[in-house]
C-alpha cells in the first residue's frame, strides 16, 4: 500500500459482527462478492467490539470469532491479498471511536433506525455502546481512509452518519479523512427466512429460519422441505403475493447465475417439491467445498492465528497514520 501505483487504488473496508451463525442471506449478499473488489486494497474485519453492545457467552465470542476468519477465507478472500484481521486486534478503532464521539450530535444518534430497533429487542440493556454504535462503525470506516463500504441496505444509515461526522471533521481541521462511499451492489440478492418470507433471513432469528453456511447437508435439506410456500401451486416469481416460492426462486436464480425468467422457465410444470430439490441441490453443491476449505483452515489453530496476529500488525500500521494524523489536528501532545 506503500507505493504510488498501490496509493490510487480503491480502499475497501467490510466488517461482520461474530455474533451468530453466518448465513446463506450473509454469503449471498456480502462474502459471495468481496471476491470481485480484485483492483482494490480490502480490509474485512471480524467486528468483535460491536457484539459486546449485546452480553455474549465469553467462550463462544471467541470461538465464533476464528470461526468468520475461517469462513473469510474460505469463501476465497486470500490473507495474503486482503488485510483479514480482529477489530480488537487493532486498539486505534477503539482510540479513534473516543475522539469521533466528541464530534458526533446526540440527536443524530437518536435518529438511528437500528438502535430504536435493538432498544425495543434488548429492553432489559439499552447501554451507552448501543447508542454509540454508528460511531464506532464511522471509526472503522475512516482510520483505513476507506473509499468503498460494501453494506446491506439496512446498514446504509450508518454509512451517511459516517459521512457527516467526517465532513464536519474535515470542516473544522482540513481534508483529514476520505469521505466513503457505501457500495449497495444491485444484483445482491435479499434473501428471506424459511418460515416468515416477508422477513430478510437474520443470524439472530431461530436456526430453522435460516441456512447457515456451516449447515451439514442433512440440516439444509431439512430446511427447505419445510420452507414455507402456498396453497397455489404454481411456480412464478411475485414477492408481494408469493413471498415464499419468490424467495426460494431468488436463492436458485443466484446460486445458478441464472437470470430470474430462466430459473421460472426451467421449472414450469413443476410443482414446488421439485423446486425445493433444485434449491436443496444448488446450496448444498456451493457450500460444500467452501465447507471443506473451513474444516482444513479451522483444523490449523496455530496457522490460524499466525495469519490474524500479521494482518493485525498490517491494520495497526495503516490505522496509526490516520490516528497520528487526527491527534494532531485535535492538538493531542504527542512529543
Amino acid at each position: 500500500m506503500e507505493n504510488t501505483t498501490a496509493e490510487k487504488r480503491k480502499v475497501v473496508f467490510s466488517g461482520i459482527q461474530p455474533s451468530g451463525n453466518i448465513t446463506l442471506g450473509n454469503y449471498m449478499g456480502a462474502l459471495r462478492n468481496f471476491t470481485s473488489f480484485e483492483n482494490a486494497d480490502c480490509l474485512y474485519c471480524m467486528a468483535d467490539l460491536h457484539t459486546l453492545t449485546v452480553r455474549q457467552n465469553p467462550a463462544d465470542l471467541r470461538k465464533r470469532t476464528a470461526s468468520l476468519a475461517a469462513i473469510y477465507i474460505a469463501c476465497g478472500l486470500d490473507p495474503d491479498e486482503n488485510i483479514i484481521y480482529c477489530q480488537s486486534h487493532v486498539p486505534a478503532h477503539a482510540e479513534l471511536a473516543w475522539v469521533l464521539n466528541c464530534y458526533t450530535y446526540m440527536g443524530e444518534l437518536s435518529r438511528m433506525t437500528q438502535f430504536k430497533d435493538k432498544s425495543q429487542k434488548h429492553a432489559d440493556n439499552i447501554n451507552a455502546g448501543l447508542f454509540t454504535y454508528p460511531v464506532l462503525m464511522a471509526s472503522d470506516i475512516l482510520l483505513y481512509q476507506t473509499n468503498i463500504v460494501p453494506v446491506g441496505v439496512d446498514q446504509k444509515q450508518h454509512v451517511e452518519i459516517c459521512r457527516d461526522i467526517a465532513q464536519r471533521f474535515n470542516g473544522i481541521y482540513g481534508d483529514v479523512f476520505q469521505i466513503p462511499e457505501p457500495y449497495i451492489p444491485k444484483a445482491t440478492a435479499k434473501i428471506m427466512s424459511l418460515t416468515e418470507p416477508t422477513k430478510k433471513m437474520s443470524k439472530s432469528d431461530p436456526e430453522d429460519t435460516f441456512i447457515a453456511v456451516l449447515d451439514k447437508p442433512e440440516d439444509i435439506r431439512r430446511k427447505l422441505k419445510r420452507a414455507v410456500t402456498d396453497s397455489d401451486g404454481e411456480i412464478r416469481f411475485d414477492p408481494e403475493n408469493k413471498p415464499g416460492v419468490s424467495n426460494l426462486l431468488t436463492i436458485l436464480s443466484v446460486l445458478k447465475k441464472e437470470t430470474m425468467e430462466e430459473t421460472v422457465a426451467s421449472l414450469q410444470g413443476l410443482g414446488y417439491g421439485a423446486l425445493k430439490e433444485a434449491v436443496t441441490e444448488a446450496v448444498i453443491g456451493e457450500l460444500a467445498p467452501i465447507q471443506a476449505r473451513y474444516n482444513e483452515i479451522i483444523a490449523d489453530k496455530d496457522g490460524l492465528n499466525a495469519i490474524l496476529k500479521r494482518n493485525a500488525e498490517k491494520a495497526q500500521y495503516l490505522a496509526q497514520k490516520t490516528l497520528r494524523k487526527v491527534y494532531k489536528k485535535v492538538g493531542l501532545y504527542q512529543g
